[in-house]
This record gives structure tokens, C-alpha cells and sequence, in this order.
């Protein structure tokens, strides 16, 4: 008897040829069992509603804000209940950072972590050793690379709150842990000032541009040189994949301390209206397991979440030692809320934070237009 299985991934070779890869093996080892992947863009992805998805698709790759939404509404599988404790007590101590337990809402574990992300330092390594400069090693040196018209990154509505929760999250431990704001005024003032002033040295398209885009303008324009945050893309570190390949690292520091940037990465989930439950279970446990996550899924364009992958030897002499050199700021990285109602806020408040960003105004407004929404989002 034939099983098929539908599943729903994002637009890019990182989250769609890794996938697909890996299912096409699966499949030969399971010839009863067909997998058809379909694909959006990464606009998509961070949008797109997983309760309208979980109707349509067995398979879901997704972004953990969605952890609070998954255990509360049972669309997905708990998978702590079709998965050995073995099997999850070695992702969890093998995650990158806090991939594995992102997906983990109260006990609720509603995805794999199958790929680890969060923003980190991009550049051109042919300018630097050209120019015989250094590359920024502070949040001062990123400034002054900014004057030279050299730096870019993502500067559209999502990235831009992240980059706000970066600078909040690195310069306090008070930060979405009350019920009214989400930060202290004089701190949410201060970062939004500090955003605005770094966007004021760069070029208005980084108001249209995400972090691919970011990506593919670095390796093909040759008047930028660096990137200070953008969520990492191990395949432009890779040969032949882009013009002028880009070598990444850890963040530069800010107020004496190493950036904290924002986790992000995906993760693989089963709906529970899936009608061949223990087959896609099985796929997702292959699909996440340390041999596939280190081998055929990175080999294909992933950029893993075990940690076995990422201390790999292969797969950091691919990539210009991408793994090893970002490692630390992915351990770093700070968690979002994933409580239900928070993508009513994240869904929003970038718009904010973009408008100020890119046209000035009144900070402390701002801020409390963000209070307003978080104010909503927890009802």
C-alpha cells in the first residue's frame, strides 16, 4: 500500500534542496512511501498561519514563535509522545543553542530543530585583505565602516524588531518580563536612537531587503563589504554558489559585551490531522537524527541543528569554517516569547520600529505604540 505525505518548506536551497534530499533517500530506503515538498518565500514563512497549513500539509517546516500557538491549540503532535526519551534527550543536549527547546512549549514538543540560525557577522573577505583593514571587532567599528558606505543588512519591518530585541536583550535581563512594556523607556529610546543612527550611514534599499537579500547584494556588489547582523546562510560561504563567497563570524560587541542576537532556524513538525502519523514521525526522527543532519542534509544546502554537524570537520572545510566561527553567538542567542497571542505582536510592531528607523520621529512614542501591542497580544 502507498503512503504519501505532503509537505510545506521555505523558498531557498538551505530549506528546500536539504529537505528534499534527505526525503528522496528516506523514500528509497521505504519504497512504499512518496514525499512531495512544496515551497514559499521567506515573507511567507514568517506570515502564514500554522493552523491553515497543518489542514493541507503532513509536514511542516516552521519558526518556534509558534511553540506557545502548537501546545495550545493541539494542531500539531506532541511529539514527546511518539518519540523514545533517548532519541529527545540526545537533541536536546546536542542543540545548537536553544534550537531544541525553542520547539518545547510547557512540555509540548511541536518540531525537530532540523536547521539552526540567528544573526550573525557577514563580509567580504577579499576586501578586507585588499584594503588591509580589520574587520569590525566592535559596535564602534561597524559605525565608522558605515560612514565608508560599506555596510548593509536587513532593514525590513521583521529583522529590524529583531535587531531592536538584539540591542534590548544584550544591554539588560529585564526584557519582556512584565505584563504592561516590554522595556525600560530610557533603554527603548536608547537602542531605537543607536538603530537610526547606524541606518542613516547606509543606502535606503536596506529598508526593501531580507536577509537573503542582504546575502546576494554582499556577494555581488562589490561597494559593500560587511554585514554587522543578518541571520547566517551557510551557502554563500560555500564554492561555486554565489560570485564573491562571504566568510561569517561571531558579532561584534556592544557596551562591552558580545551581541545577543535573536534565535531563529526552523523546525520539522507532523500535523496532527496527518493520516499516516507513524510514517511522518519516522521521517522527522530520520530527518533530525545526528548522521542525516550531519551528512546528507548539510551536503544538500541545510544548515543543521545538531550540534554533531556543526563541530563536523567536513562540513566547516565546505563552508570556510562557518559552523565553528559563528558557534558562539548561536549558543548566545536570546530566545523570543513564544507565549499564544506573541506573533500578534511580532507581526506588527516591526512596522514601528521600521518607520522611526527609516524616517525619525519620536522614540519614546514609539515605544509605547510597541507597549500598546504587546499590552493586546497578552490578552
Amino acid at each position: 500500500m502507498s503512503i504519501q505525505l505532503k509537505g510545506i518548506t521555505w523558498s531557498h536551497s538551505r530549506g528546500y534542496t536539504s529537505i528534499v534530499a534527505v526525503s528522496q533517500r528516506f523514500c528509497e530506503l521505504h519504497p512504499e512511501v512518496s514525499i512531495q515538498w512544496e515551497k514559499r518565500s521567506l515573507q511567507e514563512f514568517a506570515d502564514a498561519p500554522i493552523e491553515n497549513l497543518a489542514k493541507s500539509y503532513d509536514l511542516l517546516v516552521i519558526d518556534h514563535p509558534w511553540a506557545g500557538f502548537a501546545a495550545t491549540t493541539g494542531i500539531l503532535l506532541p511529539l514527546e509522545q511518539h518519540l523514545s526519551k533517548e532519541y529527545l534527550d540526545d537533541q536536546k543536549a546536542n542543540s545548537v543553542g536553544a534550537s531544541h527547546m525553542s520547539y518545547n512549549f510547557n512540555g509540548f514538543q511541536s518540531a525537530l530543530a532540523i536547521d539552526a540560525a540567528t544573526p550573525v557577522a557577514v563580509y567580504r573577505p577579499d576586501y578586507f585583505s585588499q584594503q588591509g583593514e580589520m574587520v569590525p571587532a566592535g559596535f564602534s567599528d561597524v559605525l565608522e565602516l558605515a560612514k565608508k558606505g560599506r555596510v548593509a543588512y536587513s532593514g525590513i519591518p521583521l529583522n529590524l524588531l529583531m535587531d531592536f530585541y538584539m540591542f534590548c536583550s544584550t544591554s539588560t535581563d529585564n526584557f519582556f518580563d512584565k505584563e504592561d512594556m516590554i522595556v525600560d523607556k530610557d533603554l527603548g529610546v536608547e537602542v531605537l536612537e543607536t538603530m537610526r543612527q547606524l541606518a542613516s550611514y547606509c543606502k535606503k534599499d536596506i529598508f526593501n531587503w531580507d536577509p537573503i537579500q542582504v546575502h546576494e547584494a554582499l556577494a555581488e556588489d562589490n561597494t559593500l563589504a560587511y554585514c554587522p547582523f543578518a541571520y547566517g546562510y551557510t551557502n554563500y560561504s560555500r564554492r561555486g554558489y554565489c560570485k564573491n563567497p562571504l566568510k561569517a563570524g561571531d558579532l561584534v560587541t556592544y557596551k562591552g559585551k558580545m551581541l545577543k542576537s535573536v534565535l531563529g532556524g526552523t523546525g520539522l513538525a507532523v500535523s496532527s490531522l496527518c493520516r499516516n502519523r507513524d510514517t511522518a514521525v519516522s521521517f522527522a526522527e530520520y530527518a533530525a537524527s545526528p548522521l542525516i543532519q550531519t551528512t546528507l542534509y548539510t551536503e544538500n544546502g541545510g544548515q543543521p541543528g545538531h550540534r554533531k554537524a556543526w563541530l563536523d570537520e567536513i562540513n566547516n572545510s565546505m563552508t570556510m569554517n562557518f559552523f565553528k566561527d559563528t558557534l558562539k553567538t548561536l549558543d548566545n542567542a536570546y530566545l523570543r516569547p513564544r507565549y499564544s497571542g506573541y506573533l500578534y505582536f511580532q507581526d506588527h510592531a516591526g512596522d514601528y520600529v521600521r518607520d522611526y528607523v527609516m524616517n525619525g520621529g519620536d522614540p519614546a512614542a514609539v515605544l509605547e505604540q510597541m507597549n500598546q501591542l504587546y499590552r493586546t497580544s497578552k490578552k
